[in-house]
């Protein structure tokens, strides 16, 4: 499950907030930044996650492609690098 500062990241990369506690009635938003709402923020936790694993996934994928390249195992390649 994502965490209130990962949520807040992955909505506004840029900044421009501070966050006190967890719940968003603790965001502060500064002039410059673009408020989103609650649903939003609320919304954010899943769209995080989903995110997330699809970075996991991606980097799995060419982990593996690398590997097949390379026609080694990742325990060969482990012991390469120890």
């Amino acid at each position: 499950m994502a965490k209130s500062y990962e949520v807040l990241s992955f909505l506004r990369p840029d900044g421009g907030y501070v966050q006190v506690g967890t719940e968003y009635e603790g965001i502060t938003f500064e002039p410059s930044c673009e408020p989103f709402t609650k649903a939003e923020y609320e919304a954010g936790f899943a769209q995080y996650d989903a995110w997330k694993a699809q970075q996991e996934a991606a980097k799995a994928a060419q982990k593996a492609a690398l590997l097949d390249r390379l026609g080694i195992t990742a325990d060969e390649a482990k012991l390469l690098l120890a």
